[in-house]
């Protein structure tokens, strides 16, 4: 019932998420309970005070009171404080404390700073007497002198080392038990401050990394373990011993071997395996050839993240992959400095500790769709990184020291090249990668998509054959795309649906009464025109076991996959005067793009209709314009028979489909056929596709994309193609199979478009001259 009167100073805490509060107090004076007043909605009760605080100023009568008993516990308290080192603050401002305060004031004090238990604590604070007060604290006293002196002599360290770090934490070094569970971590942690700080001597960082980290490792010593900063400088000193300075591996140069690897990896793409070879030769010629950058562009789905991990495969190098999308930060990519709070090094400081070499193969995925913020732009920190001139001193803001990244194969994927900022496009090596032909993509499902599709169904060729066949409808009819990913899409489907008959036809053969079905085992199941019911939806086959393996025709593709999404319907659009076939790139691959046309009675406004943009509605002015100026030499008239086509007439161009935002100035010569068609009331040809860009003059101008307009219309089953003549250095990106399935019109002026376009040519009618009489 001793209790301690105290003064609050200061309270602080909150009520969320729970309750919690600290609470600062100076302690007066000891006191006793005589009554317990009250107890709700808190104690009170009648105390008489022990200890007067007016007793201090009695120095002399109370040290002749205690006499040698005071004498000795001073002696042996000045004792214990000059064990600890001097020179630190609150050592020295203990040592003042003990010829400063009165005597009878130190067994409190003294209590509070060394190592205790509680109980040893209450005792004290219960002794009312200032004599047995000064007995009780003499032996825990006696007891930490003991113990600090088989401390010292147990440490390994010097012993100035000691006495600094024990300075600084009186209230933790202070031991009874040398050997107690917290000396013993504080001793690891001071073991692994050493081996940290070997660490960094004997690691082959450079010179300036050295140099800052041996000062970051002094700071580390002399910093108590509890302040915040403490783990932040050693977390960053752990990251500059984890990085790898001077840590590569060795690249294989077997030419032949690479190529084969490559080849069996990946099917076409020869100019991407063309590079890497190039490569390989140029290494095994010059050791310290730096890395290069490539940025492989194309559509979706035709596996340019995959050849960069093929890539280091065949290089024999580490691979790490860091997803660019949607970033917008640019700490991202260098790190933030580490004065915040939270800081961490960027990504590609990251990766580098992540893979432990100085020399690995980077996938920047998806650096076309980085974003912009308030946190700054990372396409421009990346700048630096993507720049052989730079990056070989490239300085991370939380590392703050150079890093060396010349050495590191930089390859970047992007679907579209107008997203990206010119800079950065200027550093890298462009090299495109098209869409697959019908052809190439019937290979890679055979080599790659089929077999990974039957692993991961569990399904083996014994019970599922898909022919060439049913490979090519799925491509025609189930996709349309440049790359695979719907393909691989579809080939699941198909193995899912197998593995559900395979899964009932093993559980109809485990009954005990099921009729005969292993003479049957080595037959294929053909599905014919006859025999329709055997499709894979036709529960009636279900009494029975089907038949193995599983072929899928057309048939079953139908139940599966269900009715075709695309039909070849490009003879029936063009069924009517007014209507031609463009052709338009976009990031997902070539598309085939339908112009219609139609004029009515009106005021000669010309309507445009289809999301389109400013150049494209430009080149829909240029082509009626050059059409008004040409109407009499090729005999254009309009609903009433004059030669002016806008006269009481309205034309109306439509581009669907009508959601899909288009521009851009290659569908000039399309838009042009198109009215001449409207206004002729000829037909285009339903097998020809034009692109170009026109001129007021009648000019066909170049365009881009021509690779991937040429495969849109192979798949679309087109014949023929107009393109501009100074194209025609682009055709020999093409595929032998696909130039020789269609037919070049290369033209390089309005004229040879027209005649191209339509059976019979698109003729000019000769002019008639007249005499006007003056009569």
């Amino acid at each position: 019932r001793i209790g301690t009167a105290a003064l609050a100073v200061q309270v602080v805490g909150s009520n969320w998420p729970k309750p919690h509060y600290t609470l600062l107090v100076t302690g007066l004076c000891r006191f006793q309970i005589l009554q317990l007043l009250k107890e709700k909605p808190y104690p009170v009760a009648e105390v008489e005070q022990l200890d007067r605080l007016e007793q201090f100023t009695n120095q002399h009568k109370s040290e002749e009171e205690l006499g040698e008993l005071s004498e000795q516990f001073y002696k042996y308290a000045v004792q214990l404080v000059e064990m600890l080192d001097m020179s630190v603050p609150a050592v020295a401002k203990l040592r003042r404390l003990l010829d400063n305060l009165p005597r009878e004031a130190l067994p409190d004090i003294l209590t509070s700073i060394i190592r205790t238990s509680n109980q040893e604590k209450l005792q004290i604070l219960d002794a009312v007497r200032l004599e047995e007060r000064f007995k009780m604290t003499i032996p825990l006293l006696v007891r930490q002198i003991e113990g600090l002196k088989l401390l010292q002599k147990t440490r390994k360290p010097k012993q100035d080392d000691d006495k600094r770090v024990v300075a600084i934490r009186p209230n933790r070094r202070i031991s009874h038990i040398p050997s107690t569970t917290e000396d013993e971590e504080e001793e690891d942690d001071h073991d692994d401050v050493v081996m940290l700080e070997k660490k960094i001597r004997t690691s082959s960082m450079s010179e300036q990394a050295l140099k800052v980290c041996l000062k970051e490792i002094k700071r580390l010593k002399k910093m108590p373990q509890s302040m915040p900063e403490y783990a932040l400088t050693r977390n960053y000193l752990e990251l500059m011993v984890e990085l790898p300075w001077n840590k590569s591996t060795k690249d294989r140069l077997e030419i032949r071997a690479a190529r084969i690897l490559l080849d069996n990896d990946h099917y076409a793409m020869e100019k991407l395996k063309k590079r890497v070879l190039e490569y390989l030769a140029v290494r095994q010629l010059k050791n310290n050839l730096k890395g290069p950058i490539l940025c492989f562009v194309g559509p979706p789905g035709v596996g340019k993240t995959s050849v960069g991990r093929s890539i280091a495969k065949t290089l024999g190098r580490e691979f790490h992959r860091i997803a660019l999308g949607g970033v917008c930060d640019q700490s991202d990519i260098r790190g933030h400095r580490r004065t915040y709070v939270g800081s961490m090094p960027g990504r590609i400081i990251n990766g580098l500790k992540t893979v432990g070499v100085n020399n690995p193969v980077f996938l920047l995925d998806e650096v076309d769709k980085l974003g912009k913020s308030l946190q700054g732009d990372p396409a421009a920190a990346l700048l630096e990184v993507l720049d052989p001139e730079q990056n070989h001193s490239f300085t991370d803001h939380y590392l703050n020291v150079a890093f060396d990244l010349s050495q590191v194969l930089f390859i970047a994927t992007a679907n579209t090249t107008a997203t990206i900022p010119p800079a950065l496009l200027d550093r890298m090596e462009i090299i495109q990668v098209p869409g697959y032909t019908q052809e190439e993509k019937i290979e890679i499902a055979h080599r790659h998509l089929i077999p990974k599709q039957l692993e991961q169904h569990g399904l083996t060729p014994q019970q599922i054959q898909i022919p060439q066949v049913t490979t090519l409808d799925i491509i025609t009819r189930y996709t349309r795309e440049a790359g695979v990913r719907s393909l691989d899409r579809k080939l699941g489907a198909i193995c899912r649906a197998v593995a559900v008959k395979v899964a009932e036809g093993q559980h109809k053969e485990t009954k005990p009464d099921r009729a005969e079905v292993g003479e049957g085992e080595d037959c294929k199941e053909h599905v014919t025109e006859d025999a329709k019911t055997e499709s894979i939806s036709d529960t009636a086959d279900l009494a029975l076991p089907p038949e193995m393996p599983i072929l899928i025709d057309f048939h079953a593709l139908k139940d599966i996959l269900g009715p075709p999404m695309y039909e070849m319907e490009v003879s029936e659009r063009l069924s009517q005067p007014g209507v031609a076939i463009g052709l338009a790139w976009t990031p997902l691959g070539g598309e085939i793009m339908f112009v219609e046309a139609s004029r009515m009675d009106g005021e000669g406004q010309l309507t445009l209709t289809g999301q389109l943009g400013d150049v494209m509605k430009e080149s829909a002015h240029l082509a009626i314009s050059w059409l008004r100026s040409n109407a009499k030499r090729y005999q254009l008239t309009n609903a009433s028979g004059s030669f002016d086509l806008l006269d009481n007439t309205d034309i109306h161009l439509h581009f669907p489909a009508g959601a899909v935002t288009k521009d851009g100035p290659s569908a000039g010569v399309t838009i042009v056929t198109c009215l001449a068609s409207l206004f002729s009331g000829r037909l285009v040809c339903s097998d020809v596709a034009m692109t170009g860009e026109i001129t007021l003059r009648g000019l066909v101008l170049p365009v881009g994309g021509i690779k991937d307009k040429v495969l849109a219309a192979h798949r679309a089953g087109l014949k023929r193609i107009i393109i501009p003549r100074r194209n025609e250095k682009d055709l020999e990106e093409i595929a032998v199979n696909v130039r020789q399935d269609l037919t070049f019109v290369m033209a390089s002026c309005l004229d040879e478009v027209l005649n191209a376009a339509f059976d019979g040519g698109f003729a000019v009618k000769p002019r008639v001259e007249r005499l006007n009489s003056k009569l």
